[in-house]
């Protein structure tokens, strides 16, 4: 397959295969209930660890994928994403009911899988797609959104694979399906041609453009993370990737507790209630939540390249912080609850389409892959402080009686998006190269170089 004939649009469909198996760390949830129950027993807050554990390594390894891709073709890369993802569920089948070791095989092998091969669908795509960044982007993770669905879809109530089967056995089945379906997918993960163009598109008079917030500069990592606008967009990825993640650890079991007070004062008896209850949370997570969420990356990527990521970014922090601040009360009608998961889902799935895109705009896209691996490690620290968070409040709630301790949890997240978003507002683009080296040099004790003799 020529590089320089291909259609760029296999590797869209690449990156949704891939990313519909990585987006299993979404589907979390499915499992947590059945975890708390015999024969494992486990408390909220361990399986919320062992969600936190996966995100945490998913987060530190993109690091890892990143630097890799300029030594190792993106197509191997990718697979080897796979192949680990699948072991590390493969092997969860023969740890039975042990702690310790799901935290090991999914937590640590399974989040160092989704970790190698998630940056790469990206870094290729944005290297095909300069002229879409935030369509491709968006279309690219989509698949992680969407794949949640349907590992939800296959392991719960609908599709029955839990019940079935048992918990172990369908960590089994998952696994041996990943390494298929990413190796599938990894055939498309090759770079374009240097000095590939699009039909039609003028880099000159993009860079102009709104979108193009970083000027067509291209910097390393390190220059990257000498910049303060790094770590702007770093604070505000942990405080939205904290609040999505936080709501897809613990909406199962917030919402069946939240519930069933609407459904017995309906009538219904405790039985039906908490049936009726378990029902609604697993409607609004694996319909509502998962299919807003991969629309979102898809929807919020379109509108920032048609008024720009900085806006973007704003807006949809602005509005995950005003629901997260409204869930708790939200959440006591059962519609009403549905539509609040969906625009959390929504939200979150935004940041997946505009920090990526962000990241090339402001720092170039020739080190989009390294460079949004360290991005990407907020997303670890949303990922411990969120759901562990949510799950020890869980328990909190739980042993106390009082449901309103789920709020200090919701408050936190609604706090750190609308902290998120105003750091969005204020974001700007970094300095030239040319004028952080004339800084340098004017910078007090920097040696300056005596004129040439023959210097006019």
């Amino acid at each position: 397959m020529s590089k320089s004939v291909m259609s760029r649009w296999w590797v869209v469909l690449g990156a949704i295969l891939i990313q519909l198996c990585l987006g299993v760390i979404y589907a979390w949830s499915v499992f947590t209930k059945a975890l708390t129950e015999e024969p494992f027993g486990f408390r909220k807050t361990q399986t919320q660890v062992i969600f936190s554990v996966g995100l945490a390594t998913f987060a530190v390894v993109t690091v890892l994928s990143g630097r890799l891709q300029g030594k190792i073709p993106p197509r191997i890369l990718a697979l080897a994403g796979g192949i680990v993802l699948g072991a590390g569920y493969i092997t969860a089948y023969f740890m039975g009911t042990s702690y310790g070791g799901l935290v090991l095989t999914i937590g640590l092998v399974g989040g160092a899988g989704i970790g190698l091969a998630y940056t790469v669908p990206i870094a290729v795509g944005v290297r095909w797609f300069p002229d879409k960044k935030g369509l491709l982007t968006g279309l690219a993770v989509a698949g992680f959104g969407f794949g949640a669905l349907l590992w939800i879809y296959l392991a719960g109530s609908f599709g029955g694979w839990i019940a079935k089967f048992g918990v172990s056995q369908t960590f089994l089945m998952f696994g041996i399906i990943f390494v298929l379906l990413v190796g599938f997918g990894s055939i498309w993960m090759v770079n374009p041609p240097e000095g590939y163009v699009p039909a039609g598109w003028n880099p000159e008079r993009a860079k102009g453009g709104r979108v193009a917030t970083g000027g067509g500069r291209d910097l390393t990592s390190f220059q990257m993370l000498r910049t303060a606008q790094f770590y702007q967009l770093w604070v505000m990825f942990a405080a939205g990737a904290m609040a999505g993640l936080m709501v897809i650890g613990c909406i199962k079991l917030f919402g069946s507790e939240r519930l069933l007070e609407h459904f017995r004062g309906a009538g219904l008896d405790d039985a039906a209630a908490v049936a009726k209850a378990a029902a609604t949370t697993e409607l609004a997570m694996a319909v509502f939540f998962a299919i807003a969420n991969g629309l979102g990356r898809i929807v919020w990527g379109i509108i920032s390249d048609v008024i720009g990521r900085k806006a973007s970014l704003a807006i949809m922090l602005a509005l995950q912080g005003a629901v997260m601040a409204s869930f708790y009360w939200l959440a006591a009608s059962p519609a009403v609850f549905c539509v609040a998961a969906a625009l959390i889902g929504f939200n979150f799935g935004g940041n997946f389409a505009l920090f990526p895109a962000a990241t090339a705009d402001l720092f170039g896209n020739k080190n989009v892959g390294a460079n949004y691996g360290w991005v990407f490690t907020s997303y670890g620290l949303g990922g411990i402080v969120g759901p562990i968070l949510g799950g020890w409040f869980g328990d909190f709630a739980k042993n106390s009686g009082s449901l309103t301790a789920w709020l200090v949890p919701f408050f936190t997240a609604a706090g750190a998006c609308l902290l998120a978003a105003v750091l969005a507002a204020i974001l700007k683009p970094p300095a030239a190269a040319s004028e952080t080296a004339a800084r340098d040099r004017l910078r007090p004790g920097t040696p300056v170089s005596p004129p040439s003799v023959s210097a006019k």
